[in-house]
């Protein structure tokens, strides 16, 4: 059997929701406006991927597990690729601008360019390109 999803949410939990949404809108990210409401907003990713912030209290309503302390753990990396590596410096400029913090270090081999930040929330981010070759 072979699984073939046809969509990609991505939960993540945010303690100010509103704050959340304007980090990301300033980034150029857009909303799905008929899945958002004061609980959680549908971030649009790309055109079958999303991110779902949700305010700490409705992602635990989802989870009897304790939601993850980002300023010393890790619950996950999302990496989100990029046209060139332009769009790379671009997206994380723009992070940075709107509050983010460095999360690693930038990568820049024949394959792969990256660079990383973390979200208002301190989840992790990557933002590469790949040459035409590796995405084969």
């Amino acid at each position: 059997m072979s699984v073939q999803s046809k969509h990609i949410f991505v939960n993540l939990p945010v303690k100010n929701l509103d704050r959340s949404k304007a980090f990301f809108e300033e980034m150029g990210f857009g909303f799905d406006e008929e899945m958002t409401d004061e609980k959680g907003a549908c971030m649009i990713i790309g055109p079958s991927i999303y991110g779902m912030l949700l305010t700490e209290e409705f992602f635990k309503s989802f989870s009897k597990r304790e939601i993850a302390d980002t300023s010393n753990s890790a619950e996950v990396i999302t990496a989100i690729s990029a046209t060139s590596k332009d769009e790379v410096d671009s997206l994380v400029n723009a992070a940075f601008a709107a509050g983010a913090q460095q999360a690693g270090e930038k990568m820049d081999d024949e394959y792969m360019y990256l660079k990383s930040f973390k979200d208002l929330d301190g989840h992790m981010w990557e933002v590469l390109y790949m040459t035409e070759e590796e995405t084969k």
